[in-house]
């Protein structure tokens, strides 16, 4: 970071290289548009080379960029208005058998119902942890709390999507 602040363009493209596609997921799975990621984790970037020189070293490079992020998805998210086009389903693939891709929809459907029902924090600490792949460490960073409440969200968290989901049945032909 030190490199980065005195305009080091060689440690900042090094920087992007290792850190560019978690922090575009991450996005992504904040605000659910991937054109919308991108813009996102070039702003964080852009964040990360014009304030290198305030980052402390009490916390990791990436820690910190997690954390530049989230919060510039959460910020997104309080600004953003539905458009018509968000209730585009996505395209289903040629090649996957419809009546598999069918299931897979409705699961991920319930999967997204049950997460949108958990209180926010919940569902954050799900998403980092589970589904894009966060260390526990990392996520406890990104979300502000420490490893011991990041634990007590997963738990509360896994036992409500538990009950959420137990009824959960694909839907069968015919």
């Amino acid at each position: 970071m030190a490199r980065i602040a005195g305009g080091d363009e060689a440690a900042f493209a090094l920087l992007m290289d290792r850190h560019l596609s978690r922090a575009v997921a991450l996005a992504q799975r904040v605000t659910g548009s991937r054109a919308i990621a991108d813009e996102i984790a070039q702003e964080a970037f852009l964040r990360v080379w014009t304030r290198a020189a305030a980052w402390q070293p009490t916390a990791r490079v990436s820690t910190w960029l997690w954390r530049i992020v989230m919060n510039l998805a959460l910020d997104h998210m309080r600004k953003a208005r539905p458009t018509p086009l968000d209730d585009i389903p996505e395209p289903v693939d040629p090649g996957e058998d419809p009546e598999m891709a069918t299931e897979r929809a409705a699961l991920a459907r319930a999967l997204d119902a049950a997460l949108g029902g958990l209180p926010e924090r919940q569902s954050r600490a799900v998403r980092l942890c589970l589904v894009d792949g966060f260390s526990q460490a990392e996520a406890a960073a990104v979300l502000e709390v420490s490893e011991g409440a990041l634990e007590s969200l997963l738990v509360r968290a896994r036992r409500a999507l538990r009950a959420s989901l137990a009824d959960y049945a694909p839907a069968e032909a015919g």
